[in-house]
């Protein structure tokens, strides 16, 4: 298991920023979102029932949106979040969804090598300060052969986006990050590899991307 440091602790104003964001945050992303949500989801197996991972799980806004037959980790960085994802496990137990709920950091994750068979990183790689530290941590906690679905949004390399670009020294302190490459992240993890990769959202801004674990 790796060392229990927690990377998300170096910036705190992040961290604050999300337990003021928590209340609103479902009414704010949930409908715009759901549609891509769902679609990004539809990459996850439904065949044979595995252990998955949901690093950065949020409200929860995913959870719903779950096939039953898997069991279902869901980690957050943050308690306010977390909680409110908690608070939907009522509704998710009588759709026979499995969840346990862990606070950690996706960028330190609290588990043993290749623990889960699959790996959802929704709105999270553009969040946390490293990208490639987090994805890196997905891969080393997933079984090889399996796969990490994404939902994010990423500049294309080589796009200049200077607005983007601009807000992000402000953004990603507060929310989120908009200058994230993905390619760049993904040369630093070199035991993934790519299965897909679709537009989903804003004119391809937010990506629905697939990854598999290359077998060693």
């Amino acid at each position: 298991m790796k060392p229990l440091r927690q990377p998300y602790r170096d910036n705190p104003l992040l961290r604050s920023s999300y337990s003021l964001i928590a209340p609103i945050y479902d009414l704010v992303i949930a409908r715009s979102l759901h549609k891509a949500r769902s679609h990004s989801l539809g990459s996850l197996p439904t065949y044979p029932a595995g252990e998955v991972l949901l690093s950065g799980v949020g409200t929860g806004l995913d959870l719903p949106l779950l096939p039953a037959m898997h069991h279902y980790t869901a980690l957050d960085f943050n308690a306010a979040m977390l909680s409110r994802a908690k608070a939907r496990d009522a509704e998710l137990q009588s759709k026979g969804i499995k969840v346990e709920w862990v606070l950690g950091d996706s960028m330190a994750l609290p588990f043993h090598d290749e623990k889960f068979d699959h790996v959802v990183l929704h709105l999270i790689l553009a969040i946390v300060p490293q990208p490639d530290l987090c994805l890196s941590e997905a891969s080393r906690v997933l079984k090889p052969g399996g796969t990490i679905i994404l939902l994010d949004k990423f500049l294309r390399p080589k796009k200049l986006a200077l607005m983007r670009r601009a807000l992000t020294p402000l953004s990603r302190r507060l929310a989120t990050r908009m200058d994230v490459v993905f390619e760049d992240v993904l040369r630093k993890v070199p035991q993934l590899h790519l299965v897909s990769d679709m537009p989903l959202l804003a004119g391809g801004w937010f990506r629905g991307i697939v990854l598999q674990k290359k077998n060693s």
